[in-house]
Formats: structure tokens, C-alpha cells, sequence
């Protein structure tokens, strides 16, 4: 018998900044997670609608091009993916839309800390589970 190969778990990095995506994505590339990244949160969606079950971790900047903006993009998620370990990012304080983010979803101000978004992502891996 063959062994079965267990589905990737896949870090979801939605920043629309090409610089700032790219440093995001060489960091969480030091996790165990496979990174994917997406400039849109309607990119973000429609990955997710093909592949949620390998998705652990979603990082996700707040002010995004198109519809929707970060803060429409985790709610999203949180509604149809709970399991996904979500972090919401911005170069600005959240302000009158702090009481709008998710209580489970964390924020972190940019710049981040290389560590806190580690680990945040460890946590993923960790808890990950195939729904």
C-alpha cells in the first residue's frame, strides 16, 4: 500500500505592496507552511474557495485595491473558515475600525516584528486541521 501524502498547509499572504508582500513571504517561508501570496482579497477568495481545506494561516493587510479591503476579507474568512489562524496588518492604527475586527483575529502594526508573525504562523501549524 501506498503512503498516504498529507495536504499541504498553505500560509495565505494578501498584501497588495510588491516589497512588502515579498518580505512577508521570505519570512513565513522559514515556517513549515507553503506560501502563497495574493494581492486582492477577491484573489484571496477565490483561492480560498478551491483550496481552504490547506489553508492554515491567512496574514492580511488592511488596506487592499477592489472591493473589499482587509477588514471584509477576514470577516470572510472567520464566517466560512474558522480554523484558519488569521492576523490583520496596517501601516496605520485601526482606529474607529477597531471594534470592527474579529475578537479571534490578531492585529499587528506594521512594521511587524519577524518573530510575532513566526509565531503566529507555528501556532498555525500546529493547529492546523483538515475540515
Amino acid at each position: 500500500m501506498g503512503q498516504r501524502i498529507a495536504p499541504y498547509r498553505v500560509a495565505l499572504i494578501v498584501e497588495d505592496d510588491f516589497e512588502v508582500r515579498g518580505l512577508a513571504a521570505a519570512l513565513l517561508e522559514e515556517t513549515d507552511l507553503k506560501v502563497v501570496e495574493t494581492s486582492s482579497a477577491e484573489e484571496a477568495l477565490d483561492y480560498l474557495n478551491h483550496h481552504s481545506e490547506e489553508v492554515a494561516f491567512l496574514f492580511a493587510d488592511l488596506r487592499l485595491p477592489c472591493l473589499m479591503d482587509g477588514l471584509d476579507l477576514v470577516r470572510t474568512v472567520r464566517l466560512k473558515w474558522p480554523w484558519v489562524r488569521t492576523v490583520l496588518t496596517s501601516g496605520r492604527p485601526l482606529d474607529d475600525k477597531a471594534d470592527d475586527v474579529p475578537r479571534d483575529v490578531r492585529f499587528m502594526p506594521k512594521p511587524w516584528r519577524a518573530l510575532e508573525v513566526l509565531m503566529e504562523a507555528e501556532r498555525a501549524a500546529q493547529s492546523y486541521r483538515r475540515n
